[in-house]
């Protein structure tokens, strides 16, 4: 069974800053699993029967760089942290084991780290922390690293594609005008690699619905791939249909994979698509919407060139 949080691990990831400026590890060998923060999560939980006072300020106040990073918008403080545990203890007792088999996904993942040494040879490698917050996140990108909110798990299932996805989006650097097509390259793009790195599909069912329903999703995009508001591509949809959240990635992807493969040089195109300058023109050399840009432009009397200025 495929982690439940997929959709809400990346969902911070398009309000935050770029990440490929940090100074993280260059050795593929040195990813950091930290778990601390769920081993002091666990004390402070088996304290709250026996203390008067809350627990969970010490698992905050001795928390990783990971729990300082999810506290301000996420855990919030100890007290907010302790109602949700007093709420919902059953829900976080059933998480208590999710990480005894780590072991073996740190393997994983550090293959798929050595993976991405091959195909971009400066990249960088963020620790991944495993914390426990208010059920409200599965977890996130931040400047420390990637933090997972374990309370999230049901088990184990995914994850690697889950870390590779976002193991991607520290190495982008992705600049141009914001609109739509931006975000979706960002996002398809951390897809494409992360499934090239670790062979792994983390958004399978969005991909099946853009994949049957490609022509008339192509033609909305191309009116749409300008703007800021990415409502029914990204992160929520009007229910205008029945498409499911984030079409965006499989759009993105499909761009990427169309200039990956027409690339004679792929270590360069990885090298290219995770530093887009231009997204316009960068859709322009993937050819992917060629059919449906000249239909657009078309309706609207205006050349096909004219639609990448």
């Amino acid at each position: 069974m495929k982690l439940k949080f997929i959709l809400l691990f990346a969902l911070i990831y398009i309000q935050n800053p770029v990440f490929g400026q940090n100074n993280f590890s260059d050795n593929p060998l040195d990813a950091v699993f930290e778990t601390r923060d769920s081993e002091n999560f666990w004390i402070a939980f088996d304290k709250m029967n026996k203390s008067k006072e809350n627990p969970f300020i010490e698992y905050i106040e001795k928390g990783s760089h990971g729990v300082k990073a999810f506290t301000e918008n996420r855990i919030i403080n100890a007290d907010s942290l302790f109602r949700v545990v007093k709420k919902r203890k059953a829900d976080y007792i059933l998480t208590r084991n999710v990480l005894n088999d780590l072991a073996s996904k740190e393997k994983r993942v550090r293959a798929i780290y050595s993976a991405l040494k091959y195909w971009y040879p400066k990249a960088k490698f963020p620790p991944i922390y495993f914390v426990y917050g208010r059920f409200n996140s599965g977890g996130t990108s931040a400047p420390e690293g990637v933090i997972v909110g374990t309370e999230m798990l049901q088990n184990l299932d995914g994850i690697s594609g889950l870390i590779a996805h976002e193991l991607i989006h520290y190495q982008q650097n992705i600049t141009g005008k914001d609109m739509l097509l931006k975000w979706c390259l960002m996002e398809g793009g951390a897809d494409f690699i992360g499934e090239l790195i670790s062979g792994e599909s983390i958004n399978s069912f969005s991909y099946k619905y853009g994949a049957q329903h490609k022509d008339k999703l192509c033609e909305e995009f191309v009116s749409r791939l300008k703007k800021s508001d990415y409502l029914d591509w990204l992160y929520g949809t009007t229910k205008k249909d029945d498409r499911p959240n984030d079409l965006g990635y499989w759009m993105g992807y499909k761009i990427i994979e169309s200039y990956f493969n027409k690339q004679k040089d792929k270590q360069k195109a990885i090298d290219e698509i995770l530093n887009i300058k231009d997204p316009l023109l960068f859709l322009q050399q993937s050819g992917f919407l060629d059919t449906y840009i000249e239909k657009y432009q078309k309706s609207k009397k205006e050349s096909f060139d004219a639609f990448f200025k």
